[in-house]
């Protein structure tokens, strides 16, 4: 706190305050003075709060100062929490209340004067939705917001400009250059008119171009307004299509669809955008209010090294561990594990992502087919421009319509048949992988077997046996000598091959009832598969309808909710005009004169009184009008006549004595030819 005071009392002590206080006077100040000294302190940096505090009321300078601080964005410090508290401070002059307060402005003095400059041009007045429903006033809105923006984007480039670098040194550089270049070009234009001055029509020929670089001047302008206008017709043109279009879908809408489902639409539609205004909208500006606030703050604040950043991001681990300790704890001690509310919880924060969910779903729909109609407003002016192109119509549009559908209808159909046959593709590609897996397996467990019973090489003796038959049959071709013996080999591979055949006969046995088995189970789980869907189906029918009673329930609550608002607003407007008609009746039958003055009924008496004789008066002057009417017209009759008649003499003196001077000028003509 002594750190505090001392920071206050040299800042106080520096231009431009002088105060030449120290610790112990500026201790001793009274609440008054502390109060004027804090004014002093914000008069310097907004000075319309240059005022005296004991000309006005203390709630007026409470109120005046708390509007600047909240302008400032200052926020009171821990120990006060309670704004009324820090507001009764404020207003008693209480030292706990004002020291930081003058702690803080003299701080960053010049910070806060920017800011406060920025305040009166960019803190936004605040109209009623109810007033911006006049055209006049929503347009004196509009540009009120455009000339803020504006004057954004100028103080941007100011800073901009300010903090660029440029020296004053270079500033009159440039300046000296710049007086040098035109007194170079004065030097240059005094020649050439020394040189145009021995030209004939010189004066002409200037004139004459001046007015050609006038022309051109216009010309370009003359341009530059037509392609202007070219633009706007454009824009006219496709505003113009897009309203037939809507035209066209409205008329559409309207001959195809019944009341009901119009009011139900626009139901739909309503609920939609309230659900956007009340709910999704505010909640994501308020998500960007906040973003834009700690980026703010971020800004404001001086550069962090690594090292502040690895403290910060400790701190927030150990916040958001404790967190998590205190809501573990909290539903250990206030939500038992029975209880039903916390089902009903979750399904609503279900119920209201899926509403989020759809509710974008359907802005992005909204904005993708907006974008489309844009996109074929487009292709249908480019079709347009382009020659011997021809827009289809009426008629010819259903006819091209309807043969589009009978070709998709085609096309899904031969789609269709190419996806089943893909798939039996499918199916019989793994059907084969599993019949040589299956084959695999088989010639390894045949080959166990053969190892197992010792007539190993089982397999590959038929393998053999095929590749001698055939070899025998080319034998035989070639030599018949050997048939014999090649019958005796064959005899003696088929009584193995028999012997084989007897051995295996059980195990092919034991797999006939393994296969049975298998089809068994797998007949088995079809069954539990269809129970399963029925099962879901039926659980996601009943989620639906749950869904659609809760979506009504809603509805329900926000139209008993709009009623009840609607009635609280009739019942406040009949309790005022009954608090007037009371006033009004209380004025007219009290005794004091004063009192009936203010009554209404008693202003309207005085007002048509007023008006009655005012009336008296204006007819009283008419009549006075209407009796010197018929006299007045006369003698201006009169006047006129004397005016023609002036005018007549003036001009009949003008013409004697133009004659008296041409009779001057013969006569003395007359003399020089005779002294001649």
């Amino acid at each position: 706190m002594s750190d505090q005071i001392q920071f206050i009392v040299e800042k106080l002590n520096q231009e431009p305050f002088r105060k030449n206080y120290n610790l112990i006077t500026f201790d001793s100040l009274e609440s008054t003075q502390l109060l004027q000294l804090l004014n002093d302190v914000l008069g310097e940096i907004d000075p319309k709060h240059a005022v005296d505090i004991r000309e006005e009321l203390p709630e007026q300078t409470a109120k005046r100062m708390l509007s600047l601080l909240g302008i400032l964005k200052y926020k009171p410090p821990g120990s006060i929490s309670d704004l009324s508290a820090f507001r009764q401070g404020l207003v008693t002059g209480s030292k706990p209340v004002i020291h930081p307060v003058l702690h803080w402005l003299l701080q960053r003095t010049n910070e806060l004067k920017k800011r406060a400059y920025l305040a009166r041009f960019l803190v936004k007045l605040e109209v009623p939705a109810e007033f911006l429903q006049d055209d006049t006033v929503a347009d004196i809105n509009k540009q009120y917001e455009e000339l803020m923006e504006a004057f954004k984007n100028l103080h941007k480039e100011c800073e901009q400009l300010k903090t660029s670098g440029l020296s004053t040194a270079e500033i009159r550089r440039d300046i000296t250059a710049m007086e040098e270049e035109k007194d170079q070009l004065i030097k240059r234009v005094e020649r050439l008119k020394k040189r145009v001055e021995t030209v004939q029509n010189h004066q002409r020929m200037l004139e004459i171009a001046r007015q050609l670089r006038l022309e051109k001047e216009r010309e370009e302008s003359l341009a530059q307004q037509k392609q202007e206008q070219k633009n706007q017709l454009f824009h006219a043109e496709q505003r113009l299509q897009r309203a037939q279009l809507q035209l066209k879908e409205m008329h559409h809408a309207v001959v195809d669809s019944k009341p009901e489902s119009l009011m139900k639409k626009l139901e739909e539609e309503i609920n939609f955008n309230s659900y956007l205004v009340t709910e999704k909208i505010p909640r994501e500006l308020e998500t960007k209010k906040n973003s834009t606030y700690f980026l703010q703050k971020v800004v404001v604040e001086p550069a962090m090294s690594q090292s502040d950043l690895s403290v910060l991001e400790t701190k927030i681990n150990e916040v958001n561990a404790q967190i998590n300790q205190l809501i573990e704890k909290r539903m250990m001690k206030y939500e038992p594990i029975d209880s039903k509310f916390s089902m009903y919880r979750q399904q609503a924060s279900i119920i209201s992502r899926k509403k989020e969910a759809k509710a974008e779903e359907l802005q992005a729909a909204k904005e993708e087919m907006s974008s489309t109609e844009r996109q074929m407003l487009q292709k249908t002016s480019q079709a347009r421009e382009l020659e011997g192109s021809e827009v289809l119509r009426g008629d010819e549009f259903k006819h091209y319509v309807n043969k589009l559908r009978s070709k998709n209808t085609f096309y899904k159909k031969k789609r269709l048949e190419i996806a089943e046959i893909t798939a039996e593709y499918g199916i019989l590609q793994r059907t084969e992988e599993l019949l040589k897996q299956r084959h695999e397996a088989i010639q390894q467990q045949l080959q166990a077997i053969e190892d197992k019973k010792g007539i190993s090489g089982y397999s590959d003796t038929q393998e053999e046996l095929e590749r001698v038959s055939a070899v025998k049959s080319e034998m035989d071709e070639m030599k018949g000598r050997t048939l014999d013996n090649m019958s005796e080999m064959v005899k003696k591979l088929n009584a193995v091959v028999a012997e084989k055949k007897a051995s295996l006969a059980p195990v092919i046995k034991e797999l006939r009832q393994l296969r049975q088995k298998c089809q068994e189970l797998t007949q088995e789980c079809d069954e539990k598969k269809i129970q399963y869907d029925s099962c879901a189906a039926g659980l996601e029918s009943n989620r639906s309808t749950l869904e659609q009673e809760v979506k009504g329930l809603l509805e329900e609550c926000v139209q008993e909710e709009s009623n009840y608002r609607y009635v609280n607003c009739m019942k406040r407007n009949l309790e005022i005009q009954l608090q007037r008609a009371k006033e009004e009746m209380k004025a007219y039958v009290s005794p004091d004169p004063q009192e009936r003055r203010k009554a209404v009924r008693e202003q309207y008496t005085r007002m048509i009184l007023e008006q009655e004789n005012l009336g008296k008066k204006l007819r009283e002057k008419q009549k006075v009008v209407r009796e010197s009417h018929g006299p007045n017209m006369k003698q201006m009759k009169m006047w006129q006549d004397f005016e023609q008649l002036m005018e007549c003499k003036r001009e009949c003196f003008l013409k004697q004595q133009n004659q008296t001077a041409i009779g001057q000028v013969i006569q003395e003509g007359g003399k020089d030819r005779l002294v001649l």
